[in-house]
């Protein structure tokens, strides 16, 4: 029987009944797009397992026969994610089985115990037996595909593990470097349109300044290239040791950490009514375009300038996205990674809040409505290390929430299909009765 062929084209795909693995049929569609786009022509992907829905208009179909013009290394496993879409990894011993040790440390014990499972059939060389779909990639020699290009910035061959990541308005490629020894030379994202472009980019410059900012407390990752392939923002990353997580963060040295990178760039203390930060948050929020939570949000804003501008607050650098599964706890301190929302000037304590806030939201855990009332309640023992009084706390917990809503807004996540996308169901009601009681 015929098998479906992709050729690079990119062609939405889906349906409510194809049986997609993983994110529901968004995830098949964002699979072939990004397929086209990591193997161009003259390259050819092939899918099929796994009970996913492959055949769909303007695939080309072609008689393939197992094996015929696929280069060594060219095949992949689909590895389900618990709750989360598929994980993509070489079928090549080492290299699937540590990608899939990689990816599982950032997980629950549960998904751990599952993928422990999935990397040991890999590394004995039973992938045949993890039943959950397959890619075939066929290049012929010299073809310009992202692993050659990788390979080349590398100076050696290198294989990819590929993680899309639920969906959302910033997913973006995310490339685990592999060589043929299972080792990690190093991570790849790639941006794929305007908003994940802006942000590799971003991230580029934010860990260029932060390398010079002599950080005791954090480890970054350190950029090994960045360049532009077919179009396609590529930025290398060094790996970080993930491996050594599991050591719970004591409170005082999450403190200490965020408050070490506040200082990057220094602060600044001074009335918020006059601020730069207050001017751009307004800034960002009218170019949101117009609609209901925008109008909510701006008559919010403007009660919130009308009845704290006068407050006096602390204003200096924080990581953007800092939240439990961006870093890990060590021996030799924290590591974090993602800091492609890395921003000078805000107030201080945004980053306490946002990593309480995400951790109560996160996957399995509680009713994000809930958690965003108990934010401002929160606030005075989050921003206690800081030095931050109470009323002042709940003001930043408020212009922080503020922020996060737009940052949705002009996203446009909920439209991407983000669980948490929607600020109008969850954190403008919080913010609205937060700046109530200011």
């Amino acid at each position: 029987m015929d098998n479906p062929i992709r050729t690079g084209a990119v062609t939405p795909a889906g349906s409510a009944g194809s049986g997609v693995v993983g994110d529901g049929p968004d995830w098949l569609g964002c699979l072939w797009e990004v397929c086209g786009l990591l193997w161009p022509p003259p390259a050819v992907v092939r899918g099929e397992g796994g009970g996913l829905g492959w055949a769909h208009p303007g695939v080309v179909l072609r008689r393939w026969r197992r094996g015929r013009g696929v280069r060594a290394g060219g095949e992949f496993v689909l590895v389900p994610g618990i709750g989360r879409p598929p994980l993509v990894v070489p079928a090549a011993r080492r290299a699937g089985a540590a990608a899939v040790r990689r990816y599982s440390v950032q997980r629950s014990r549960a998904a751990r115990w599952a993928l422990g499972g999935v990397s040991l059939a890999l590394a004995g060389g039973l992938g045949g037996m993890v039943r959950c779909g397959r890619l075939w990639v066929s290049a012929p020699a010299g073809a310009d595909t992202i692993e050659a290009y990788l390979s080349s910035v590398m100076s050696c061959e290198v294989r990819v593990s590929l993680y899309l990541g639920p969906a959302r308005a910033n997913r973006k490629p995310v490339l685990q470097l592999l060589t043929g020894a299972g080792e990690t030379a190093g991570f790849a994202k790639i941006g794929i349109n305007a908003l994940t472009s802006g942000l590799v980019r971003a991230e580029r410059e934010s860990l260029a300044r932060l390398s010079r900012a002599g950080l005791s407390q954090i480890t970054v990752p350190e950029v090994l290239h960045y360049g532009m392939w077919h179009g396609l923002d590529v930025l290398v990353l060094s790996a970080l040791p993930t491996r050594l997580r599991g050591r719970p963060v004591p409170a005082a040295r999450l403190a200490a950490a965020m408050g070490e990178l506040a200082g990057v760039g220094g602060l600044r203390r001074e009335p918020l009514a006059g601020s730069g930060y207050l001017g751009q948050l307004w800034s960002r929020l009218a170019a949101t375009g117009e609609g209901g939570e925008q109008a909510v949000l701006l008559r919010a804003l403007e009660e919130l300038t009308a009845r704290a501008g006068a407050t006096v607050l602390t204003f200096g650098a924080w990581h953007g996205d800092w939240a439990p599964w961006n870093m890990a706890s060590t021996g030799h301190g924290l590591v974090v990674w993602d800091w492609e929302r890395f921003t000078r000037g805000v107030p201080l304590g945004f980053d306490a809040l946002h990593y309480w806030l995400q951790a109560e939201v996160g996957p399995g855990h509680r009713d994000p409505q809930p958690a965003a009332a108990g934010c401002p309640q929160r606030a005075p023992q989050l921003l206690a290390p800081f030095g931050i009084a109470a009323a002042e706390a709940r003001l930043t917990a408020a212009l922080y929430m503020t922020d996060l809503a737009t940052r949705y807004l002009a996203d446009r996540q909920a439209q991407a299909g983000a669980r948490l996308g929607d600020p109008g169901t969850w954190l403008i009601p919080a913010i609205t009765s937060t700046i109530a009681t200011l």
